[in-house]
């Protein structure tokens, strides 16, 4: 056996032994989801911390001291946040579910109506009580199979609901650890790395931490600002619903557009139902309201904010958010940018590389083979100089 082939089976058992463990490594993460969790989302927050812990222990407070005052801050804009979005929410919420009969009085007599003059189909019929119950007499076998499984979704939700709770209380106590021991995790993940590889791996993970912590933190005031900015300007214009149509919008901006087209939507379906019809100047000051938004967030907020060196395309966002949820839950979507992030410096990495590879740059001119210099046809083909 020749030594080319020993080397190519060689390589081919190491790229198998990186496959398996890739391969554990997402089992785990599909059996584990619910237990990692907070893990993950505690890691996050330390990570998201931990600049500010830096900047605290450069000017002289220990490490202690430091995640200390780090760790009370972002309880206290968290409690601060929920004195001041709960009662607004609940407000809204109240307002809500007090207009639900006008929302069902204008859908059964309006909007129902119209779909149907429009599209030739019986929606209503099917929104007889007479007509369900018939309908569950008919097919009462599977309804009782549809009940069972309910009811067993119900009991597992009580365990999840259980779970949940014990996942939030271990949340501040997880996201301490990993404040005060970052620095220390982060070396001995670096003292693994093979030292030949070292500075690599050290330029790609300082990129993938500004590409993300860049996206993350900007985006995040982002959302925030553009949240408030249609909430009060929704309410502004007289929207009874305008705080919790602004605060949904905001919370969805993290891609650019969609924030302000489903805000446009649901301003529209409120503002129709809550004025029993089409009252233009609402609906004008309203667009005025999303377009002013939209204005802001591109001009003045992501460039300052986010910037342009991110590189996280919107389209790769949500991909990456969907997959993430798809694959492994709520602990995916958590996941989904940071490994968005990585694979966006890795892609750039690898195109780095193809660029002075040979198969990009091409054959050079001649091939020295001992003292003989081989022309390539390239070379052959150039016109002697003048």
């Amino acid at each position: 056996m020749t030594e080319r082939a020993n080397a190519e089976i060689a390589l081919f058992l190491k790229r198998l032994q990186w496959g398996l463990v890739l391969a554990v490594v997402f089992w785990l993460l599909w059996a584990l989801g619910p237990i990692l969790t907070p893990f993950v989302l505690a890691a996050l927050l330390g990570w998201l911390g931990d600049p500010l812990v830096d900047r605290l222990e450069q000017r002289g407070r220990s490490r202690t001291v430091a995640v200390t005052l780090v760790f009370v801050v972002m309880v206290l804009l968290l409690v601060l946040a929920l004195l001041i979005l709960v009662p607004m929410v609940e407000s809204q919420i109240v307002t809500l579910i007090d207009s639900l009969p006008t929302y069902r009085e204008w859908f059964l007599q309006t909007a129902l109506p119209w779909v149907e003059g429009r599209t030739g189909i019986s929606i209503a019929s099917w929104l007889d009580p007479q007509q369900l119950i018939d309908l569950v007499r008919e097919h009462w076998q599977q309804a009782g199979g549809v009940a069972a499984t309910f009811f067993g979704y119900v009991q597992r939700s009580g365990f999840a609901f259980i779970a949940w709770i014990v996942n939030l209380v271990l949340l501040p106590i997880l996201t301490f650890y990993f404040l005060r021991d970052w620095d220390k995790l982060v070396e001995r993940v670096a003292a693994l790395v093979p030292r030949d590889h070292l500075a690599t791996v050290t330029r790609l993970a300082r990129e993938s931490n500004d590409v993300l912590g860049g996206f993350l933190r900007g985006q995040f005031m982002v959302m925030l600002a553009q949240g408030a900015f249609y909430a009060i300007g929704l309410q502004a214009i007289g929207l009874r619903l305008g705080i919790l149509v602004g605060l949904i919008a905001g919370l969805i901006s993290f891609v650019p557009y969609l924030g302000a087209a489903v805000g446009a939507v649901l301003m529209l379906l409120a503002a129709v139902v809550q004025e029993q019809g089409i009252d233009w100047q609402l609906l004008i000051l309203g667009g005025v309201v999303f377009t002013a938004g939209q204005l802001l967030e591109s001009y003045v907020l992501t460039p300052r904010l986010v910037g342009d060196r991110i590189g996280l395309h919107p389209v790769a966002v949500i991909f990456a958010v969907m997959a993430g949820g798809q694959l492994f839950g709520f602990l995916g979507m958590l996941l989904a940018l940071p490994v968005a992030a990585i694979a966006n410096v890795m892609i750039s990495f690898a195109q780095e590389r193809y660029r002075q590879s040979r198969l990009y740059a091409g054959a050079p001119a001649g091939l020295v083979i001992g003292e003989q210099v081989v022309q390539t046809d390239a070379a052959r083909r150039e016109p002697p100089p003048a």
